[in-house]
């Protein structure tokens, strides 16, 4: 068997830890459709993309901007009411990220654009945590954590109200939560403008602290989130390549950066998988893990992703393995659930390596 035909089971059984997945992002259409019949939720009768999931889906392969694209995003969220339906939508991720050997997945939510609808956080977060409860018995090899967004869009003091709320359910502290991010648009939205937000989530002892940075804005972006917001993860940050010294300076710290390579190109931050700076983070040390980002909306899940880096790049299985255990040392996980993720990422690359001499994906 050539290595062509090893590289999609290798692929598949890498053990990968996903960590820029938004849960809304994961809502098809197909699910979309039967969520609004089943809430009587009337979706926009002037836009033909809602015709049927056919031609939604085919909508979502013209995004021509992340606003273009955010416009549909947040109207999915209109048909999420119940907890149920925040349960069936995480549970159907999970269960597909299971199959494609995702063993640690911090999944994002956005608590402010379902409480601003009236949905409370409650009901969010029950649902989460029931697909978490399901999930434990179905697949024990994988563990789970949410983290909490701040919508950036939206008005600053609204984040505070966010913060407050999940503050005093105690849910940073007792394991229901384990950090906090910021989504959105980043035009137009330097860090300075939320650092009372996340000087209230530091002084609350917070210390998992990460934002979308260096997707729309320039690495200046991603550097005054690092010194201003404390932040120990950038999200997206592909434009970090554009200033040498941050390179290297995310190199020396170990920051890690949450690539989502499909996302880039569909939402026409590059024009090509192969116009990212992966080769260079890589022979640079910088550690970075590979994402889906919105794979219902993008059409590509964690493993779509990993194989496209892998045409783009003709990886080696060194390099995925490095790859593998940078995501692994930049989870927020424990040390000894982190040494079992380290412990299934060796058995697998054991198992392929010993089948190729070439050190290309067997």
């Amino acid at each position: 068997m050539s290595c062509s035909d090893h590289l999609p089971v290798f692929l598949r059984e890498l053990p990968k830890c996903e960590h820029h997945l938004h849960i809304e992002g994961t809502l098809s259409p197909e699910l979309l459709f039967k969520l609004a019949t089943k809430n009587s939720i009337t979706l926009p009768s002037d836009d033909p993309a809602f015709a049927s999931p056919a031609t939604l889906k085919a909508r979502y392969e013209n995004f021509t901007s992340l606003d273009d694209f955010l416009h549909y995003y947040f109207i999915g969220f209109k048909v999420l009411i119940n907890a149920s339906d925040f349960e069936a939508l995480t549970y159907d991720y999970i269960q597909n990220a299971a199959s494609q050997s995702v063993k640690h997945a911090e999944i994002f939510f956005d608590p402010q654009a379902h409480t601003e609808r009236g949905i409370s956080y409650d009901t969010l977060i029950s649902g989460l945590k029931a697909a978490k409860t399901r999930a434990a018995a179905a697949f024990p090899d994988m563990s789970i954590e949410f983290i909490p967004c701040l919508v950036r869009h939206l008005p600053v003091p609204s984040a505070h109200t966010m913060l407050e709320e999940i503050l005093s359910a105690g849910h940073f502290h007792d394991g229901t939560v384990i950090g906090f991010g910021m989504s959105s648009t980043e035009k137009n939205m330097h860090p300075s403008l939320f650092t009372s937000v996340y000087k209230a989530a530091q002084e609350a002892g917070i210390k998992n602290l990460t934002a979308h940075y260096g997707e729309e804005g320039p690495a200046s972006y991603m550097e005054a989130a690092i010194e201003q917001l404390s932040v120990v993860r950038v999200d997206h940050g592909r434009r970090v390549i554009e200033d040498p010294s941050l390179v290297a300076r995310l190199a020396e710290s170990k920051l890690m950066l949450t690539l989502c390579p499909v996302s880039n190109v569909k939402l026409r931050g590059v024009s090509q998988i192969e116009d990212l700076p992966i080769r260079e983070l890589l022979d640079k040390g910088v550690r970075f893990s590979i994402n889906s980002d919105d794979p219902a909306y993008f059409g590509a899940d964690i493993l779509g992703n990993y194989q496209a880096v892998q045409l783009a790049f003709d990886l080696t299985i060194p390099e995925w393995e490095s790859i593998a255990l940078g995501s692994i040392e930049g989870s927020w996980c424990t040390e000894a659930r982190k040494q079992e993720l380290r412990q299934m990422v060796s058995d697998v690359v054991q198992k392929f390596s010993s089948s190729s001499l070439t050190g290309r994906p067997a």
